[in-house]
């Protein structure tokens, strides 16, 4: 089973947005975040669909989910104190979907609307043969050190989906808040620092996390 957990629990401060949170602007006539569930609800590999969302805006994205007709979200839960605790909602919620058949879960951001199904496929591939998936893209501006510019061939920035085995990313979670950590910055930091590899992938330079209006606007 491939399940996707969608992260749509931010405020979107950067954004400036004051009648609503970042992922429900629109777009094209449509929420950004429906843009996003829709290359999930279309992808043929996908069984099923998590959404983390703020809990006051639980009904109105329920709304949308069903004037979108986005059929593949089975839930949606609040979000937590922190990043790191909304995504463990998110996890949660797809282990009662999957019960105890081997899955593979796809976390990626609600305000990343420009994923490909290519980059969707080669996710649940890499966990397939490797275990994870952590999408990058290459650096292109130069690093500002003045010391030591490395070369840009070799650098990548992490992006999203970051791709696991449902099961291993649950237990790394909850080794993590058994020690009382709450904030790691994203999965891939928190998988690697509990001992797993990470496989790098790839993915399209548009690929990019919609945080401020420059952003919406390309």
């Amino acid at each position: 089973m491939n399940i996707a957990v969608i992260f749509a629990g931010g405020v979107g401060s950067r954004m400036h947005s004051k009648e609503r949170p970042k992922q429900f602007l629109e777009m094209y006539n449509k929420p950004i975040i429906i843009h996003t569930l829709e290359h999930f609800q279309d992808h043929s590999l996908i069984d099923a669909i998590v959404v983390v969302c703020i809990e006051s805006w639980i009904p109105y994205l329920n709304d949308l989910l069903y004037k979108f007709r986005i059929e593949k979200v089975k839930k949606v839960v609040s979000g937590g104190e922190t990043g790191q605790l909304s995504i463990y909602n998110g996890l949660i919620a797809a282990k009662e979907i999957a019960g105890h058949e081997k899955t593979v879960v796809l976390i990626h951001d609600g305000v990343r609307p420009l994923i490909t199904d290519k980059l969707i496929t080669d996710n649940i591939e890499s966990v397939l043969h490797y275990g994870s998936a952590i999408t990058t893209a290459k650096v292109k501006e130069k690093d500002s050190s003045i010391d030591y510019v490395p070369s840009r061939n070799n650098s990548r920035v992490a992006k999203a989906p970051q791709s696991f085995w449902l099961d291993d990313i649950i237990s790394t979670h909850e080794k993590a808040l058994a020690k009382g950590e709450k904030n790691w910055i994203d999965s891939c930091t928190m998988m690697q620092e509990y001992g797993f590899k990470m496989h790098l992938i790839d993915g399209p330079s548009q690929n990019i996390k919609i945080t401020t209006p420059e952003d919406f606007y390309t």
